[in-house]
């Protein structure tokens, strides 16, 4: 990434801890309505209204990491999982209920 930001850790707990580097998603305070950006705010551990860009996905060195924030909520990932599904062209079912 070109500057010290936060990220959302887009990897799986047990790939991340073998791996030197692990996929983010940055975060930026730039709001643009696209189905690949989700809204994060306050409620998700974060200090300011932002998007996870999920279409600009990165590999991002262990050593780069300066502390944990929080934990998004699995609500929160299956709506980060959803536009990654759209930013990478893959077809999703529908979830029911």
């Amino acid at each position: 990434m070109d500057k010290a930001r936060p990220a959302v850790v887009m990897h799986r707990d047990f790939a991340g801890r073998a791996l030197n580097a692990v996929l983010v998603a940055p975060l930026t305070t730039t709001i643009r309505d696209i189905p690949t950006a989700v809204k994060l705010g306050p409620n998700d551990g974060v200090d300011r209204e932002c998007v996870a860009m999920l279409d600009a996905l990165t590999l991002l060195r262990k050593d780069r990491f300066v502390r944990r924030v929080g934990e998004l909520t699995p609500s929160r990932m299956a709506d980060l999982c959803h536009a990654l599904a759209i930013a990478v062209a893959c077809e999703l079912p529908l979830a029911s209920g």
